[in-house]
């Protein structure tokens, strides 16, 4: 008997973290920070068995950063952390700034008050983040932040071209955010861009987006 016709179409299966995606999120979460330094082989057997866990899902968790441009897989050599030139990431902030620029555009003009809403309360929660100065959390809404400008824009092309080079650019933009002059500037131009996008002034939005991104390549400049 086929109990599914019981359930309302609303009801969506429930999603389970699987290992890969721990290993994957754990091994993410080092190349941002710094620990697997860009240009480093990573070790297999050593990183396996600092996390605890065999090199199947180890691998699948490398194919995926693989697939997000963190690490590359180099003949003779196996996985590396991929190294980010200065011209990949001005190349690549242009055209997020672009895009990111139209979705704001998108959702003043366009996108329902949830969406909206939705932009305030990850601005809230990134702003307790930095009282509490948890960078790494901080980061994450940021990027998710970043990530709801073009997902919440209505266009699907847009989402996905953004998604591509966003996942490129962690580790140069956490960079960021190091030091408490950088950070603090990032901040407040976040501050403008929630106040823009709380009263639908697109341009403004934009504007704001615009200097946020030169700005961050300003900031990882010396870095690189």
């Amino acid at each position: 008997m086929d109990t599914t016709a019981d359930l309302p179409p609303t009801v969506a299966p429930i999603a389970r973290r699987t290992l890969h995606d721990e290993v994957a999120s754990r091994v993410r979460d080092m190349i941002i920070e710094g620990r697997l330094a860009p240009g480093q082989r990573i070790n297999e057997v050593a990183l396996g068995q600092a996390l605890g866990v065999s090199r199947t899902p180890l691998r699948e968790a490398i194919k995926t950063l693989a697939s997000e441009g963190l690490v590359e897989i180099v003949p003779a050599r196996g996985a590396v952390v991929r190294t980010v030139t200065l011209k990949d990431l001005a190349d690549s902030l242009s055209v997020l700034k672009a895009l990111e620029q139209l979705g704001a555009r998108e959702i003043c003009a366009h996108a329902p008050q949830a969406a909206l809403d939705e932009l305030a309360a990850l601005h809230a929660a990134m702003m307790e983040r930095y009282a509490e100065r948890d960078r790494l959390a901080y980061f994450k809404l940021n990027q998710e932040i970043h990530s709801a400008i073009a997902r919440l824009s209505g266009n699907a092309v847009l989402a996905q071209l953004h998604a591509q080079l966003q996942s490129r650019m962690r580790r140069v933009r956490f960079i960021g955010h190091e030091g408490p002059e950088k950070w603090a500037a990032a901040v407040a131009e976040h501050e403008q861009m929630a106040a823009a996008f709380a009263r639908r002034d697109g341009e403004a939005a934009a504007a704001v987006i615009g200097r946020h991104l030169d700005a961050a390549l300003e900031r990882v400049r010396e870095s690189l």
